[in-house]
């Protein structure tokens, strides 16, 4: 069953056309990394998914409800109270954790799950202290994010959004802001969340890790998909000569 479906998305800033007819499936426990240079349109591509940006053409579908149509190549959104549901399908991990300055590690992952879902109190407090020990951050929940590492932030963000029992996960460059130690850190708990079949699509610049992770890669430049397929296929076999040249200037 796909979990996602992207048709025919387009998007345009200031007359400057940033998606191009990008359509994309992703289906329930699949692991899809994105990869490309800067500018390719890959974050605007996860903000139209998760319904943070608008589209200007194309339909969005998650579990088969849609949550944006196409008419005549004008977007329609579903009515507030059916996004609202769909939005609870997914969860997004920003490149700069946007966590909550003034709560705790604790309410930063508990805050949602009760306001936004109703949730038992309890419960949710049950789940969070499973979300931080699986995140080794078990003696942090009264830790507020200014006593935390850059690594330890995104964490905590990643146990925040599934602290939402979500369908599935989009992060957009997980570790750009964080060294090379607090990186490793942070793709450990993904290659977890992968083997726990967690549904995840990852804009990164880790070229290794997405070839690691991936069941699916897709090459993005100029705001198309240039070229998708297996890590063998896209990252050691590439077939576009522009997806040649990016991975040959990555290194790899």
């Amino acid at each position: 069953m796909s979990i996602l479906e992207i048709n025919k998305l387009k998007k345009s800033f200031d007359g400057i056309e940033v998606l191009k007819d990008i359509s994309l499936k992703v289906k329930e426990g699949e692991v899809v990394s994105i990869i490309g240079p800067s500018g390719s349109g890959k974050s605007t591509l996860l903000r139209c998914a998760t319904l943070l940006e608008k589209m200007d053409e194309g339909s969005l579908l998650y579990c088969d409800e849609v949550a944006v149509k196409d008419v005549g190549g004008a977007t329609i959104y579903a009515p507030k109270n059916e996004l609202r549901h769909i939005k609870e399908y997914f969860g997004l991990v920003f490149q700069n954790y946007n966590l909550f300055p003034h709560l705790s590690v604790m309410k930063n992952i508990c805050d949602a799950p009760i306001s936004v879902q109703k949730r038992d109190k309890e419960e949710v407090k049950q789940e969070a202290e499973r979300l931080l020990e699986k995140m080794g951050l078990e003696d942090k929940k009264e830790a507020y994010p200014f006593q935390l590492s850059g690594g330890q932030r995104q964490r905590v963000a990643i146990a925040r959004a599934l602290a939402m029992n979500p369908k599935m996960l989009f992060f957009d460059e997980p570790t750009s802001a964080l060294d090379p130690e607090l990186t490793q850190e942070v793709l450990k708990v993904l290659k977890d969340l992968a083997k726990d079949k967690m549904t995840m699509v990852i804009v990164t610049h880790e070229i290794e890790f997405a070839r690691n992770i991936s069941d699916r890669v897709i090459f993005m430049d100029g705001g198309v998909i240039i070229e998708e397929g297996t890590p063998s296929e896209v990252i050691e076999n590439p077939s576009n000569e522009r997806t040649k040249s990016f991975l040959t200037k990555m290194k790899v």
